[in-house]
């Protein structure tokens, strides 16, 4: 049987599907608070004094919300003081912004602590030029969202729609290192996260692809993005404390320090060097 978005089956459905989620989080951390537990919920059976081994080796154990688009989600994880694993598969990033704020202030509301972390989490595939990651990345990419568009009544993926989700305002982080480098900095703009995490292991990718797009991550990618995020906190920090020039006084550093120029996206450099003059 298929249920309609707005058809009782399907309201009923998701009540009971976050019902379920809500309780299975709870169990999870109360496992992670305490060797032995009595527990009991609604849809499972209860513990009494029981005990979960091994036991992690991080204490307490990294526990992360992972959040779709369901604003309840996002206020869930602030509440509890947990981290949120923002997907964005879809769509335009800056609408997902509301859900990194609502996280946030929940989380403010909910504690006098630190605020929990954001990490984005996307399709990814990074290849040598921009034309060889599409190339490389459409074909398992479509076919695997083709199927599960099958399922819940998708249009089906076409190139153009694929092309269109690489743009800079697009969802899928698909390109060269320095297009990649550019699309996580822009998103960084709009939410302001510690973490970004990038499937690239998608439907039939070829295992040699995946390898190589996560040695570009790792080599290329994440050098230039950790570098970039960091000469910004360095320019606000000196505007706040008074730097009559920052930039200027940056650039002996930065011409000392950074990667190979075709690690850096000169652009952002730029315009740092604009706002700090």
């Amino acid at each position: 049987m298929t249920a309609s978005k707005r058809s009782p089956v399907r309201r009923s459905a998701g009540r009971y599907y976050d019902d379920l989620f809500a309780e299975t989080l709870d169990l999870l951390l109360r496992l992670r608070a305490g060797e032995r537990i009595t527990w009991s919920g609604r849809h499972r059976p209860a513990l009494e004094g029981l005990g979960v081994y091994p036991r992690p080796v991080q204490d307490p154990l990294p526990i992360w919300v992972a959040v779709g688009g369901t604003p309840t989600s996002a206020v869930r994880a602030g509440k509890l003081s947990l981290p949120m694993a923002l997907a964005i598969i879809g769509g335009e990033p800056e609408r997902f912004a509301p859900f990194a704020e609502l996280h946030r202030q929940a989380a403010r509301e909910a504690a006098d602590a630190p605020v929990p972390a954001l990490s984005i989490n996307s399709h990814a595939y990074i290849a040598e030029t921009s034309q060889r990651a599409a190339d490389e990345f459409f074909p398992s990419y479509a076919a695997m969202m083709n199927a599960i568009g099958r399922e819940r009544g998708w249009s089906p993926m076409t190139r153009q729609s694929f092309d269109a989700l690489r743009s800079p305002r697009g969802a899928l982080v698909v390109g060269s290192p320095h297009e990649v480098v550019e699309k996580i900095l822009f998103q960084h703009e709009i939410f302001g996260h510690d973490r970004f995490l990038a499937q690239v292991s998608v439907g039939t990718l070829p295992h040699a692809n995946v390898l190589g797009a996560i040695e570009l991550l790792g080599t290329e990618v994440a050098p230039a993005v950790r570098a970039e995020i960091a000469l910004g906190m360095r320019v606000r920090s000196m505007r706040a404390a008074g730097a009559r020039s920052p930039a200027a006084t940056l650039e002996a550093h930065w011409t000392n320090t950074t990667a190979p120029d075709r690690a850096i996206p000169i652009r952002s450099w730029q315009e740092e060097r604009t706002n700090g003059e």
